[in-house]
């Protein structure tokens, strides 16, 4: 059997996608997977292992030259390619009307929530198979169990995988233990203040932890290089590629990190990871992972280092690391 994901964005979205899949190759070892993402994203589902083709998609870009011949090339290949995969089902992870539109290109029957499931109901008129799913459970619980409804399996939720590891790479000569500190993020209310970060380096510092940072905008840029700035320890990792900054993030110690993205994969990669989630509810969509924990904000007042830092510190407590950065037992 071959079946295709139709999972577009976020990241946090992809990753949460990941533990359906490893539920999926363990009951239906005889279903090939592909994928369907925007482009920005590919590399990310390139990290699990079981994935075969990927398909790229532009909706945002698109959008912005819907007039313009390229575009309409660009979405004629698209649909030209997933046809000729040759599905025999589809399974929209996304629930989402644009998620919906780009599944029906593939011509193959499409398994998805039911309209009181989907997070836009309307996406429901283009499924074949629709599955309910309870709306107050945790994104990656509900993804695993619309793939286990639409192939037929009962997932074992008493477990927990992602089934990704880290790409190769990381920190050319950094020794001893690193702390991935992951400032930059969408919202300006889901920003920790750039003095919270400063103190945060400067104790993981003295900690004997080489704090490392980096950036993907001019905003987050100034941020990184603050930080840097007064803690001289730190590492300023200039702005990379989504692939080289997991394979950065993959072979670090400790991960502490703001709403986003990376944040929910340093989490899928098993690393002790400490999420700072100032004006979201982390509750059905935070980050999961053995050694993950979420700080969360109470109304009106904050996070602060010191709560972060002994945070960071009971999870390293859980995984007894070596000097060198390697695991050397879980307990």
């Amino acid at each position: 059997m071959k079946a295709l994901i139709v999972k577009t964005s976020s990241m946090g979205d992809i990753i949460h996608t990941f533990p359906a899949v490893e539920d999926a190759i363990r009951n239906r070892p005889d279903i090939d997977f592909d994928w369907c993402v925007e482009e920005p994203f590919a590399g990310i589902v390139a990290l699990h292992p079981a994935i075969g083709t990927i398909h790229k998609v532009a909706i945002r870009r698109w959008r912005k030259k819907l007039f313009d011949g390229h575009t309409w090339r660009e979405m004629a290949g698209l649909r030209r390619a997933l046809r000729a995969g040759n599905y025999d089902l589809v399974i929209d992870a996304q629930g989402l009307l644009k998620s919906a539109l780009v599944a029906i290109q593939a011509g193959a029957p499409i398994a998805g929530f039911d309209r009181a499931s989907a997070r836009e109901p309307s996406a429901t008129l283009f499924y074949q198979r629709k599955y309910a799913v309870a709306r107050d459970l945790h994104a990656i619980e509900r993804t695993r169990r619309l793939f286990g409804l639409a192939l037929g399996y009962q997932p074992d939720l008493s477990a927990l995988g992602s089934g990704i590891v880290p790409p190769a790479g990381g920190l050319a000569g950094v020794e001893g233990w690193t702390a991935f500190l992951l400032h930059g993020t969408s919202r300006e209310d889901k920003k920790w203040p750039v003095e919270d970060w400063i103190e945060t380096a400067r104790e993981l510092g003295n900690r004997q932890f080489t704090p490392v940072v980096t950036w993907s905008n001019e905003a987050e840029k100034a941020v990184a290089q603050a930080i840097a700035g007064a803690v001289p320890r730190t590492v300023l990792v200039s702005k990379s590629p989504l692939a080289d900054v997991a394979a950065t993030l993959g072979h670090s110690t400790l991960v502490i990190g703001a709403d986003t993205g990376l944040t929910h994969l340093a989490a899928a990669f098993g690393l002790p990871t400490v999420a700072i989630f100032l004006a979201t509810e982390p509750g059905l969509t935070g980050p999961r992972g053995p050694f993950a924990s979420t700080l969360l904000a109470p109304n009106g007042g904050k996070v602060t280092p010191a709560e972060v830092t002994a945070e960071a510190e009971r999870l390293l407590a859980q995984r007894t690391i070596s000097p060198a950065g390697g695991e050397t037992k879980v307990r």
